[in-house]
């Protein structure tokens, strides 16, 4: 089996000392031009990569960045990874990947992992089961910069990027009654999570100050496809009238509101109009009618989150003794706007099914 090639090996070709080899590897200004390169040719056919645990252990610092999310299948999540990989890679990090799947004992393990792995700070978008939180503390504790990001912790004193969850649902519901809709259901996430309250209280004041009646009936805990389409099943087999437009807390809960419609003879946008909260673009696009969505950046919050990360690693490094937590935590809030598709407005949604017709017979 093939060993790891080492300073040493390379020294050995030349006929030079390590420490020559390790200074020219890192251009040294001290060692010749002529050195340099023979060391590099000689690295190169040997396959040298340098070993950059040890180098870690002697800089005290991994160059190693961890992230905590809930699931990686989600438009959303991809989107604000690699928001984070472009500042983190310009940066000089690596990223190391961590899913959750919605359980708190993952999210757990995973960052103990993270910690043991001496991850040089970590970005973490936390379960919808999340409660309790020492696992952060730890983080905290280690003197390691913790970042959220769109799922944040306010029993934590962390940095924090979110966007305008409560703008964004309030013009939500606001382009819903602007389509004609009086009775407007809201399909929201779990209590426990901080989005949930804003969207929730950004779809009460939109209904309040159009002075329309608020049903608490028709406001549902259903935050992923299956729980929206039992949702609307429920809604339609009762005796009480059907809400005209629907508020989602998410484009996957849109989605399967919106099949389930179909599937029980409803028109979309015809007789129920729905908007989601953008979190996957692959699935609003491809629907028939196309759903329309609170788009977020999610890019932009990655590389937000990012540059938290590298503003407070500088300050703990300047303090390396002391356990420091953010004076006055920031929490950075990106813009939010509505993208109007068919599934709330009917010309919209025709000019869709116009296009998808030209395309296909084309």
């Amino acid at each position: 089996m093939k060993t790891q090639v080492t300073i040493k090996d390379i020294a050995k070709a030349l006929n030079i000392s390590p420490s020559t080899v390790s200074r020219a590897l890192k251009d040294h200004p001290d060692i010749s031009q002529k050195t340099k390169d023979a060391v590099n040719k000689i690295a190169a056919e040997l396959d040298y990569h340098p070993n950059t645990i040890a180098q870690s252990l002697r800089k005290s610092r991994s160059n190693t960045i961890g992230v905590v999310v809930p699931e990686l299948v989600h438009h959303f999540f991809a989107s604000v990874i690699s928001g984070i990989e472009d500042i983190a890679y310009k940066a000089g990090y690596r990223v190391v990947i961590c899913q959750t799947n919605e359980d708190v004992t993952r999210e757990k393990i995973n960052i103990s992992a993270l910690i043991s792995s001496r991850v040089d700070g970590v970005l973490c978008s936390m379960t919808k089961e999340t409660k309790e939180y020492s696992h952060f503390k730890s983080i905290q504790n280690r003197n390691i910069p913790l970042i959220f990001f769109d799922r944040i912790c306010n029993e934590i004193k962390a940095d924090s990027v979110v966007v305008q969850d409560y703008e964004g649902a309030y013009e939500a519901v606001e382009h819903l009654i602007e389509q004609g809709c009086k009775r407007i259901a809201h399909f929201k996430g779990p209590d426990s999570l901080l989005i949930t309250r804003q969207r929730l209280n950004g779809y009460y004041d939109a209904m309040r100050e159009s002075h329309l009646q608020i049903d608490e009936d028709l406001i549902i805990q259903a935050d992923d496809r299956e729980s929206a389409r039992k949702a609307i099943y429920d809604l339609v087999k009762s005796e009480e009238p059907m809400p005209d437009g629907i508020f989602c807390v998410n484009d996957n809960v849109a989605v399967g509101a919106m099949m389930q419609l179909r599937e029980m003879g409803i028109n979309v946008p015809r007789e129920v109009k729905i908007v989601g909260f953008e979190d996957d673009t692959t699935f609003t696009r491809l629907t028939d009618p196309q759903i329309s969505s609170v788009f977020q950046p999610a890019f932009e919050m990655g590389q937000r989150a990012t540059e938290m990360f590298l503003d407070e690693l500088k300050r703990k490094e300047a303090h390396p003794e002391k356990i420091l937590e953010p004076k006055t935590p920031r929490i950075e809030v990106l813009k939010t706007k509505v993208v109007v598709r068919g599934s709330s407005n009917e010309q919209v949604a025709q000019q869709e099914r116009a296009r998808r017709n030209y395309l296909e017979n084309v």
